[in-house]
């Protein structure tokens, strides 16, 4: 039975700010929060929360949590928590029982494995975390106690599962509190916000006629920022409304009573930094309370807004041009309208507003209804950032999604500074900074940033990056050296504007903009146009769903990236398979199969299976081969290839026959492999060549990219020849076009013969044999498809990785008319002679 008496027994509450706490009536759920203080009491250790029945199970974590899973941490189990002290922060008084400072660590929600109670008895509770810093799946585990022992100790392990993370130390990686941002030195020095004093209510001006605001009412709780996703064009249709992209920083404006206040995008209290006409505006509007989203810009004499000019003000505390467009509302006069569609709320903001001068310091961000396309162009040509498009009719929804997508005409995104070069040159300070992205818990190195400073700029930069200077590199990987360079701690965040990417991800003409404080070096990942670049996010979003296929097969950690560089997960790649699923099943049900499979991923270890294996999903189907007893994959339906999507396989391969008819083959496979070096030209020109001698044969012949160097061309036949006859065609078809042209093609498998040349491989015809199946997915760079294609499309110059799984290339092509619908209907009897 949970209780909080002992809790409670230990602690002087007029002494100390630790919640009293009650118990919750929430009950027994089968999930509930979790949290993880770091505590620099006594000795400095972590403690683990979960909810249960109405408190917090815990334990102090000496050494704290570990992402390697051969790591072992010792849990002490102590007294039950209150609920409400999940979110507690702060120092607890010297001399009170756990004396010392708190900070969350991490913070989320926690799912059990079975019952928790009965786990607890036990001494085994499996389950999963879901937080800012901590995921996948963790087992606590009783130790024996030893004679005498009074301590209730546990182990704490990571599973090593995909979130698991060998040899490295998230606990000197991710020092700061989820909360706060702040530190535990920080906190324990007083700070409530980063390089901040205490957080205060901000008053501007007299609140103007209109509905009452008499004196400071109840605090505003801060709401996530909607935030829009990167897609190379803007989209189109009419459900679309678009909005000039500002360049400067995003504020939140909350009104309640007299009082108001600008909360930065992490939710930072940046008032006092923008004091003047705009905080005077604000709270002069006419409402009781507001919750207003927008952005705080300078304008150059163009009129283009310029985040240089935003933070020169902001250094020498101007506050006389700074503008702040208003584009949402999220709250009115008590009201929450989060859940109204766009464009009521942008009515009722206008309406707030009111008629405001042209040269007003609050002004409403208004909307266009041209297309996409036009729109984006047309403020490209105007020296403007970009664009961001929004549905019409969506509510405004906390966090990253697809009813706001963002179109850019340069590239442009924030960095972590990890190093800089020094200038030769006297007073300049600068010459370079070294600039990276977080990605799996790691810094990556993206290049190196020499333009963009002023000499009064590149001197503030260099005295603040000295404050910060660390023996070793934050990076990665190994980085180019320069002379003089200097290591930095990677605290601080840039916007760069660059040209673009090298295959290398590292970014070409780099410009910096500024520094950019209110974002935290943590949350700083590289930015990619989302898979549905250049279509209606929501048209994008909503296409697997327009599929057929449906499945009962539940993938396990569906967010697991099997592509980590093109972020495609296991749900993208079952999304993918549900949306050609149509077109796809007349070529992988009842056929024997061969698998890729990738279960970490294709950067991990990568191996091809042919037979079943223990804990294979039954929906995965078995036959035993006739001629040596082994067994032989294939599926059924769609539950069958969510199967092997669950069991990490990244490419589907195929015999050329069905499960019916193993000796009698339904088609001919030419895989032409070029050589390293030769151009794809040529690679297209020797598929149309082997169209045209195939058309001399009257043999019907279909193409497809095979998502990697080469392309496909497939012959379907009527089953009829057996494996020796076709597998024979197929070679002698080789030979003749090795004889007719040997400076261009081979039909001899091996390296030293393919040099400068097409292999015409003839090999995948054998009995057993396979080749990768029409619509899989390829274990390469780029998470590309092996797609079907028409003749005319290939000749207009198609690549064989043109079609990237989910991108809108892909999308578009599988909008066409399906080119191999009648596929096996034009299949004729192999005819030797």
């Amino acid at each position: 039975m949970a209780s909080l008496e002992q809790y409670r027994a230990k602690r002087d509450f007029r002494k100390t700010a630790e919640p009293a706490g009650k118990l919750s009536r929430s009950g027994k759920k089968a999930a509930g929060i979790f949290v993880i203080h770091k505590h620099a009491a006594t000795r400095l250790h972590y403690d683990l929360r979960l909810e249960h029945d109405g408190v917090l199970w815990s334990w102090a974590v000496t050494r704290g949590p570990s992402l390697d899973p051969h790591e072992k941490r010792l849990a002490v189990h102590v007294e039950d928590h209150p609920i409400d002290y999940a979110p507690f922060e702060g120092t607890i008084p010297k001399g009170e029982y756990g004396g010392g400072s708190v900070i969350v660590w991490d913070e989320g929600k926690w799912v059990p494995e079975g019952d928790p109670a009965k786990a607890m008895k036990k001494g085994h509770i499996g389950f999963e975390l879901e937080g800012h810093k901590l995921h996948g799946r963790w087992h606590l585990v009783r130790l024996k106690p030893r004679s005498g022992e009074k301590r209730d100790n546990w182990l704490l392990i990571k599973s090593d599962d995909a979130a698991a993370r060998p040899g490295e130390d998230i606990l000197k990686q991710e020092p700061k509190s989820v909360k706060s941002g702040l530190t535990i030195e920080e906190v324990g020095e007083g700070k409530t916000a980063k390089g901040a004093k205490p957080k205060v209510w901000h008053s501007n001006k007299p609140a103007a006629a209109g509905k009452a605001r008499a004196g400071p009412a109840k605090r505003l709780e801060f709401i996530e920022p909607q935030l829009a996703t990167l897609e190379k064009d803007a989209p189109s249709g009419d459900d679309w409304l678009h909005e000039v992209k500002f360049d400067g920083y995003r504020m939140q404006a909350q009104i309640a009573g007299s009082e108001m206040r600008l909360l930065t995008r992490a939710g930072l209290d940046w008032t006092s930094k923008f004091d003047g006409p705009v905080t005077a505006a604000l709270a002069g509007l006419k409402c009781r309370d507001a919750i207003i989203d927008g952005e705080i810009i300078v304008l150059a004499d163009s009129g283009v807004s310029s985040f240089a000019l935003l933070q020169a003000d902001l250094s020498a505390r101007r506050a006389d041009r700074f503008v702040y467009y208003a584009f949402d509302l999220m709250r009115l006069d008590g009201k929450d309208l989060r859940r109204e569609p766009l464009v009521e709320r942008k009515q009722a903001l206008a309406e707030l507003l009111g008629e405001q001068p042209p040269d007003s310091e609050l002004r409403f961000s208004d909307h266009f209804h041209e297309p996409g396309k036009v729109m984006l162009q047309h403020v490209c040509r105007m020296g403007l950032e970009g664009v961001v498009s929004k549905r019409a009719d969506a509510p405004y929804r906390s966090g990253r999604g697809l009813s706001w997508v963002k179109s850019k005409c340069t590239l442009r995104q924030e960095f972590v500074i990890g190093g800089y070069l020094p200038s030769d040159k006297t007073g300049r300070g600068l010459r370079s900074l070294l600039v990276g992205y977080h990605e799996g818990g790691k810094l990556h190195y993206a290049g190196r940033v020499g333009t963009g400073f002023s000499g009064k700029m590149a001197a503030d930069l260099k005295k603040r990056l000295d404050g910060l200077t660390a023996k070793t590199s934050p990076f990665s990987a190994a980085v180019p050296k320069g002379k003089g360079l200097v290591w930095v701690e990677p605290d601080l965040v840039g916007e760069v504007e660059f040209r673009s990417w090298t295959s290398d991800r590292i970014i070409r003409h780099a410009s910096f903009q500024g520094l950019r404080e209110d974002k935290p070096a943590e949350e700083v990942v590289q930015e990619k146009p989302s898979k549905a670049a250049g279509k209606g996010a929501a048209e994008a979003k909503a296409a697997p769903n327009a599929a057929s296929a449906k499945t009962s097969v539940k993938l396990s950690h569906p967010e697991k990236l099997l592509w980590p560089d093109e972020k495609v997960s296991k749900q993208d790649l079952l999304d993918h398979y549900a949306l050609v699923w149509p077109r796809m099943e007349q070529f992988v049900v009842n056929r024997p199969l061969s698998l890729v499979r990738a279960p970490d991923g294709i950067g991990g270890q990568r191996f091809f299976q042919k037979h079943a294996s223990p804990g294979m999903s039954d929906k995965i189907a078995r036959m035993k081969d006739p001629t040596d007893g082994e067994e032989i994959l294939y599926i059924k339906d769609f539950d069958g290839i969510a199967a092997l999507v669950q069991y990490g396989v990244v490419e589907v391969h195929i015999w050329g026959c069905t499960i019916d008819a193993l000796e009698k083959p339904d088609q001919i496979i030419f895989d032409l492999d070029p050589d390293e070096g030769v151009d794809v030209k040529a690679v297209r020109e020797a598929a149309l060549d082997i169209r045209g001698k195939l058309d001399e044969l009257s043999l019907a012949n279909l193409v497809k990219t095979s998502g990697g160097k080469g392309y496909h061309v497939l012959v379907p036949l009527k089953p009829s020849a057996d494996w020796d006859e076709v597998k024979d065609f197929a070679h002698d078809f080789a030979r003749a076009l090795e004889q007719a042209s040997p400076d261009r093609y081979t039909a001899t498998l091996s390296k030293k013969a393919r040099t400068g040349r097409i292999f015409v491989d003839y090999l995948r015809n054998g009995r057993g044999s396979t080749t990768v199946a029409p619509y899989s997915s390829r274990a390469k760079k780029g998470a590309t498809v092996s797609m079907p294609v028409t003749w005319p499309e290939l000749e207009k110059g198609l690549a064989p990785n043109a079609f990237p799984l989910g991108d809108s290339t892909t999308l578009d092509q599988l909008k066409k008319a399906d080119p191999w619908k009648d596929f096996f209907k034009l299949g004729k009897p192999l005819q030797r002679g």
